[in-house]
């Protein structure tokens, strides 16, 4: 467990929470996304909270292992636990989940998003996402696609643009984004779907085309590149980090947090640093991020049993 922010006096406290510190649980690698946005809201709310905020890394299992330990902890209002897409997922992907991924748990706040970006080797003749539908339509099966893992985020969202559009590729699943991202450069995969942070950079540099991203509007990180809705294509979603507490944790605890979290996302500062990191921050309420977690979880769940994924926990 890592101390990161220590504990600030704070006299304008309008209620005794907190009286101790929170542990954070990070059930992902220290330097994934959920981590990096976690890392920006506590220091920003810590100070209003005026408590030490202490990271628990327990990764395992694609956040199994650290939200199993979440669901199980008191519901004191002192274990918050970070989730990102894979959270929805796992509902799905994973057949003895030891928890459920809505029911176990009460939402707190979705932090932020983040939004993929559909590329394309320089080598491939589409130069935007109708004429890559067509292609892929024209030559069914044989294009292939990276991702990042099967069940990830870039996995299910290119299983939804082709469910959506009607096309088929054939999915070829890397350990991880970087070595993805090399055979995709090197001209050995075609296309590739994944974040803005892994993409964009040389997207830009000329070394790979953009062809659209998966937002539902334009993105403050990457403003000059169309969405697939606005392609005419009826696709949006992506990644995303939130925070949710053990089921039962008092309402006023979580009222308390949303209190912090809320103003903390509007700020000028805070904003800019996750545009950078090519999220886009949102600080919903509690009763938001409920009904966006149950929405996620039913809509990846049609996407997962439709293309027959199976992960074991």
């Amino acid at each position: 467990m890592i101390c990161l922010w220590g504990s600030i006096p704070h006299a304008a406290a309008q209620s005794n929470y907190p009286v101790r510190a929170l542990r954070m649980v990070v059930p992902y690698a220290n330097g994934n996304l959920g981590d990096l946005v976690t890392r920006i809201v506590a220091q920003e709310i810590a100070y209003g909270l005026g408590q030490t905020l202490l990271v628990d890394y327990r990764q395992g299992a694609n956040g199994i292992t650290g939200m199993d330990i979440v669901a199980k902890a008191n519901a004191d209002g002192y274990t918050i636990g970070t989730v990102t897409a894979a959270h929805a997922f796992n509902q799905t992907l994973v057949a003895r989940l030891p928890y459920h991924a809505v029911n176990s748990f009460d939402a707190v706040s979705l932090l932020a998003t983040a939004p993929l970006i559909v590329c394309v080797g320089n080598a491939l003749a589409a130069k935007d996402i109708g004429a890559l539908v067509a292609l892929a339509k024209a030559r069914p099966g044989t294009l292939g696609f990276a991702s990042d893992g099967v069940g990830t985020a870039s996995h299910l969202m290119t299983e939804l643009l082709m469910s959506t559009t009607g096309a088929r590729l054939n999915h070829v699943p890397y350990q991880g984004a970087a070595p993805a991202l090399q055979d995709l450069l090197g001209g050995r995969i075609p296309i590739m779907v994944d974040t803005a942070a892994t993409l964009l950079p040389y997207a830009r540099a000329g070394q790979i085309r953009a062809l659209g991203i998966t937002a539902e509007k334009r993105a403050a990180a990457a403003p000059e590149m169309p969405t697939l809705i606005e392609s005419g294509i009826n696709v949006s979603g992506g990644n995303w980090v939130g925070w949710l507490m053990p089921s039962g944790t008092p309402k006023a605890v979580i009222e308390r947090l949303s209190a912090e979290i809320m103003p903390a996302l509007k700020r000028e500062e805070l904003r800019e640093r996750m545009v950078r990191l090519g999220v886009e921050p949102v600080g919903s309420t509690p009763a938001e991020f409920s009904r966006f977690l149950k929405a996620e979880v039913d809509k990846w769940g049609k996407v997962i049993r439709q293309a027959g994924i199976r992960r074991e926990g």
